[in-house]
């Protein structure tokens, strides 16, 4: 794959997830942000286009410093805290931001996610940390993410929304979709009294067993797989 061919297939990727939010209910409207990391920096939605309406070419390359090039369309406006976590977690290639209808309902009344289902710990902790509220697009609000983030793999934002993160895209957004039912989940426990929260030994068990589950290495194609015995 040559590189204006990657070039294209990457924005496609994130025109693809912008729309898969919509898809999902995680968003509506422009409120929702996706990037992708790239060669000189990131690959990062534009503000203020439809998800409905958004082609590759209107996906905006710049690098970390805020720097865009060329004849390009003006980037999220939430771009400052996207560069930061590609400058910050080496890890990370994409982010996932999001106006979830229960991750922003907990998010505005300063809840985090407690140890209430053990798939709380597929974002990597014991719990979906709570990012301090600073106003969107700030550098306050980057700085308040990254904090947040520091031992987790997505947050709430206070008064605000949530963000994913992921070695690809589709991971950030599997995980947007997690902490979401995760939200719902903890939402509905909190109107029938509240969760029972599983203890640090079994959560410490629970990103122990996450480690050794699904394939761990490929399954041979059917043209190479054995006959079964007679």
């Amino acid at each position: 794959m040559n590189d204006k061919t990657r070039d294209y297939a990457d924005r496609l990727d994130v025109v693809q997830a912008l729309q898969a939010l919509v898809e999902k209910k995680l968003t509506s409207g422009t409120s929702g942000n996706v990037s992708t990391r790239s060669d000189t920096g990131m690959l990062i939605t534009p503000t203020g286009v439809a998800p409905d309406g958004l082609l590759p070419e209107h996906i905006v390359a710049m690098n970390l410093d805020g720097h865009v090039a060329g004849d390009q369309l003006t980037p999220s406006s939430e771009w400052q805290m996207h560069a930061d976590i590609y400058r910050e977690k080496p890890d990370v290639n994409a982010v996932v931001h999001c106006h979830s209808p229960y991750a922003t309902i907990l998010a505005c009344a300063h809840k985090p996610i407690p140890a209430m289902h053990y798939m709380v710990a597929a974002a990597g902790g014991h719990g979906i940390p709570l990012a301090d509220y600073a106003t969107f697009g700030s550098k306050a609000l980057s700085l308040s993410n990254l904090e947040a983030l520091s031992n987790s793999l997505a947050c709430l934002l206070a008064n605000h929304g949530q963000l994913a993160t992921g070695a690809s895209l589709g991971k950030a957004l599997k995980l947007a979709e997690l902490v979401e039912e995760q939200a719902h989940c903890y939402w509905g426990t909190l109107a029938i009294g509240g969760p029972n929260l599983l203890s640090k030994k079994e959560m410490d068990d629970v990103l122990e067993a996450f480690g050794n589950y699904g394939q761990q290495r490929c399954p041979p194609k059917r043209d190479q797989q054995s006959e079964p015995e007679s």
